[in-house]
């Protein structure tokens, strides 16, 4: 289907109203087409706190939308579709950390990114998928509590030579993915075809693929690679960004890993948003103020 009538009046619409669209690399590729900025987590997050422009439309799902609203307390931030959440996130509670931080005090409490805005304020620092390593390398020899994600916890403690306390949630959309979808994908592809996954998956994928990348990370080292066909273990959406930069590439996904929320978001919910100013995320001045220091201390590590 050709989206590029719809696309052009978006953009029309958006620079009519001062506003800057933001989208993660799991929305569908129209609406990608769409925004100004489209990355990872880490990305979007960094992005958002350099935008000069008083409306930010997230196209993503609600927790993302949040830290953007947290890190611009003075700017209209939007959300196309209120509903797209985020099953991991609603995994754990701001009660969850506390009663955390209560059977292990002392401990520093971390959460992923993917986390409500009320789990951020608990804790002391916050992480993504793109620079969980790093950042938890500054914490090096402490006690850890991790929130949500047991995978990503699990991930970075490994390669850190750490142990950490984590809260035993997951992405249920890329815990499926599994060693016989590997399979199938290097049957399909050719056994040479690099394996690139998602740290949200399980210890036996990541250990069984030949990379594990936050979506950012997938992109930058197909761009810089050599190799011409990629076997990608994340959702569907990522496809359009690695096919659009890398025309000459070829990508085979595996596992139909598809994120119901981040589809959601339709070029005409994101035009009826831009209209009507409708889905604007609302945080509570407390907690977006606690919160905005775990996010900030994070941004802070280069």
């Amino acid at each position: 289907m050709d989206f590029s009538a719809q696309i052009e009046e978006v953009k029309r619409l958006a620079s009519e109203k001062g506003a800057v669209i933001l989208a993660h690399n799991y929305c569908r590729g129209e609406v990608q087409d769409a925004a100004d900025f489209t990355g990872d987590s880490l990305e979007l997050a960094r992005k958002a706190v350099e935008i000069d422009a008083p409306v930010i439309v997230f196209c993503g799902v609600s927790f993302m939308a949040e830290t953007a609203k947290i890190l611009n307390p003075d700017k209209k931030v939007l959300i196309p579709d209120p509903t797209a959440g985020c099953p991991m996130a609603d995994m754990v509670t701001a009660a969850d950390v506390r009663a955390m931080k209560e059977k292990y005090p002392g401990a520093k409490a971390v959460c992923y990114v993917n986390s409500t805005a009320a789990v951020k304020a608990e804790c002391d620092l916050c992480v993504t998928s793109g620079n969980a390593e790093k950042v938890m390398a500054t914490l090096k020899g402490e006690e850890i509590i991790f929130v949500p994600d047991r995978h990503l916890g699990g991930y970075v403690s490994k390669k850190l030579g750490e142990s950490y306390h984590c809260w035993p949630g997951c992405c249920p959309i890329h815990d499926t993915l599994s060693l016989g979808d590997i399979a199938a994908g290097r049957r399909e592809a050719g056994i040479s075809a690099p394996v690139l996954v998602h740290p949200e998956c399980t210890k036996a994928v990541r250990e069984a693929a030949d990379q594990c990348l936050s979506t950012g990370g997938m992109c930058r080292y197909v761009r810089e690679s050599s190799v011409t066909t990629f076997i990608i273990g994340t959702e569907e959406g990522i496809l359009h960004r690695l096919q659009k930069e890398n025309p000459e590439k070829t990508f085979l996904t595996i596992g139909n890993l598809c994120c119901a929320d981040m589809k959601k978001i339709t070029l005409e919910k994101v035009k009826a948003s831009l209209v009507s100013g409708a889905g604007e995320v609302m945080v509570d001045p407390d907690i977006a103020a606690k919160a905005r220091l775990a996010i900030e201390r994070m941004l802070a590590i280069q």
